[in-house]
This record gives structure tokens, C-alpha cells and sequence, in this order.
């Protein structure tokens, strides 16, 4: 198993090319000039390579799913309270959830099952309590798309030639789903181009959360607070950390009750829009580019905040890949989600495993050929 604290990967989950000052940049197996995604990046990059069976993450923009977009894997952000987030170093508050990475759906499905339940170490699992299935694996069917109705989210796609391969692959989706019996609504949602840009709270939680943490270690612990931290001076993600310290008191800013009431209004306006075209699930591309080249230095055009901003649990899964490339030689993996309702894993997981079974998405990255004597 490779957990995101094991792997190298973005440093303190703040950013989404994984880079660190311990093990630098991750590259991604597929295309070694790319990044892997983030921030844990060097579980996916891990797991695309055989290196470890599977994965888990924290998420608090996109960190479980950007990896297994850009490294052709599944994986699930849960519904706010199913998992604990107890021992991991947060981010913020009311964004941070942990779930699983791994090469195919029934991996994912049982590690989230091992993963959920309710720990009083960490009283938001408290909402979990009653909607724990005995197993996920148990939604596994390869009908389970026949007579679903998923709702492509038009204004999640890119109109420009940048676009182009991944707007190819979510064609190639649409499609196995319709093959597979289910029927594809396009709708847009406009609420989310408007309230995406102003909901990010974990900037304005980032100096509590983090004190918080350091005051649960032991006394003789290296670092005790926050500012100790940032005053080393030693991290990739320096000015970050600086700009978390310096906002005090951001859980009390007029800006944070903005942002707050920002994600309610997406959270009922998603809601209402699975209402009104009768949807079980919201699908569009994880990322509407390809993920970012190394030179980049930063991770562009990701729809994450759907799910991170609303609360409502997305499973990321193979949607194809990119045309063959000199530095891709199987093109770049490209992943699509599937959003639905609180507490709809088993449903999200049971469209993914039909699309897997019907489609066997999966390819080993050719940069990491097996060991000599590897099983």
C-alpha cells in the first residue's frame, strides 16, 4: 500500500504538480516531462508503475483525483463525514476528506470500504453513521449503467484547440455509456462559473487548522506551532505556508462568510439541477487540458471544486488517453468524474466499473517496465 505521507508528493498537500524539498519533482510515468498531478502525485505516479497495489489520499481541492486523472487510476473523494481525517496534516477545516487511489474500481471500492466508518477522534464522521454499506463491492455490476441517467456538464468542456483531446476521450465516454444502456443529458450550470472562483476556504483556515495539528504531537516534538514551521524557511511551498500565517484570523473575516455561503449556493444549486433532469450522477473531464508539463509549474483548468466545494462525493476514473506522443509513447492518460448526491459512492463506483468492465481502460506506463524476477 503507498499512502500519501510515504510517497513523495506536493509539500503539505498545497498545490497540484507535487513537488517537494525532500524528493523534488515527481515526473509522470506516462510522459516523464509531465507532472503527475497532485498533490499526491507520488502515490500515483507509484501505483501507474506497479510499485505498490494501492493508494490513499487527502483531498482538499483535488489532490486524491488529479493524481488518478493524470495517471490513469480511480479514485474517490468522499462524502464529507464518511472517512476520518484524524492524523493527517490538514489544510483546511471543511474541505479536507481522505479516500482511496487504485489501478481499477473493485480495488477502490474495497479499500473505501475498509476506510469509512465513524471515529470519534474525528466528529464530522458522525454524518456517516447509517450510510455505510456492508460492501461496496457489492454495487459492482456490469448493468449498472442500463437505465441510469448521467448528466454531461457542458460548461465543464474547453472550446478551444488546447481541449481538444480530452473533450475526444469524454466523447468516447458519453458514448460507452450510451452503449452500456444509459442516457446522457448535456445541461450547464452556470452557478459554478460564477461561484467557482470565490469559494476556496482553506487559505483562510490554513494557520488554525495547522496550529491545531501541531498541538496534538508530543512535547518534544521538533516543531510545535505553525510559525515555527514557516519561520525554517525550508519549504517548497514557502510563500504558501507565509501567506497562511499571516491571515489570523480568516475563519472570522467577512470574506470566509462569503465563501461559505458561496459553496452553500453551489451545493442547492447542483442539487437542484439533478432534480429538475432527473440525473443519478453529474459527469465531466477531471481536467479540461492535459495534465501540465513540468515547466509549468502550476496545475491548470481542473474541475475539482465541484466536489470540493459542494461536499458531494466524485469517484475520477480512466476516460482514455491522449494521441501517442515522442515523450508519450501511449499518450497521456486523461480522467473523467462522476459527481453525485451525499453518500452515492456505491452508485458512482457501480458506473465506473460497468464503463472498466466493457472498456479495460488500463495500460501500464512503458517507462516502468517490470522488475527482473517481479511475480
Amino acid at each position: 500500500m503507498c499512502s500519501s505521507d510515504l510517497a513523495n508528493m506536493q509539500e503539505f498537500a498545497r498545490g497540484g504538480v507535487s513537488v517537494s524539498s525532500l524528493g523534488g519533482q515527481v515526473l509522470n510515468p506516462y510522459d516523464l516531462t509531465r507532472t503527475p498531478g497532485g498533490s499526491s502525485g507520488g502515490t500515483g505516479a507509484s501505483l501507474a508503475a506497479n510499485l505498490a497495489l494501492i493508494g490513499t489520499g487527502s483531498d482538499t481541492g483535488q489532490s486524491i483525483r488529479s493524481p488518478s486523472s493524470a495517471n490513469n487510476l480511480v479514485g474517490v473523494r468522499p462524502t464529507r463525514g464518511l472517512v476520518s481525517r484524524r492524523g493527517v496534516i490538514p489544510a483546511s477545516r471543511t474541505q479536507d476528506e481522505v479516500g482511496p487511489i487504485a489501478r481499477n474500481v473493485t480495488d477502490a471500492a474495497i479499500l473505501l470500504g475498509v476506510m469509512a466508518g465513524y471515529d470519534p477522534g474525528d466528529p464530522v464522521t458522525a454524518y456517516g453513521r447509517g450510510h455505510v454499506p456492508a460492501r461496496y463491492t457489492d454495487f459492482l455490476k456490469r448493468d449498472a449503467l442500463k437505465g441510469a441517467r448521467i448528466g454531461l456538464m457542458t460548461n465543464m468542456l474547453g472550446g478551444e484547440e488546447r481541449h481538444r483531446e480530452v473533450n475526444k476521450a469524454m466523447d468516447a465516454v458519453v458514448a460507452k455509456m450510451q452503449a452500456l444502456g444509459a442516457t446522457v443529458v448535456r445541461f450547464s450550470l452556470p452557478e459554478y462559473d460564477a461561484l467557482a472562483p470565490d469559494m476556496d476556504t482553506s487559505t483562510l483556515e490554513g494557520r488554525v487548522v495547522m496550529d491545531e495539528y501541531f498541538a496534538t504531537l508530543p512535547k518534544d516534538a521538533p516543531i510545535r506551532s505553525f510559525a515555527q514551521l514557516v519561520a525554517t524557511k525550508t519549504s517548497a511551498v514557502q510563500k504558501t505556508l507565509e501567506n497562511e500565517l499571516s491571515i489570523a484570523d480568516g475563519m472570522n473575516s467577512d470574506l470566509y462568510k462569503t465563501r461559505m455561503l458561496n459553496r452553500d449556493k453551489l451545493r442547492i444549486a447542483v442539487a437542484k439541477a439533478m432534480a429538475d433532469n432527473g440525473l443519478d450522477a453529474i459527469l465531466y473531464p477531471h481536467q479540461r487540458v492535459l495534465v501540465a508539463p513540468v515547466a509549468l509549474g502550476d496545475q491548470p483548468e481542473r474541475n475539482g471544486t465541484l466536489s470540493n466545494g459542494t461536499g458531494y462525493p466524485a469517484v475520477t476514473f480512466q476516460a482514455g488517453f491522449s494521441a501517442p506522443s515522442a515523450s508519450a509513447p501511449l499518450g497521456v492518460p486523461v480522467g473523467a468524474e462522476l459527481l453525485g448526491p451525499d453518500f452515492s459512492e456505491g452508485t458512482l463506483l457501480s458506473y465506473a466499473y460497468a464503463l472498466e468492465q466493457a472498456a479495460n481502460p488500463r495500460k501500464a506506463p512503458r517507462s516502468t517496465p517490470p522488475l527482473p524476477g517481479e511475480p
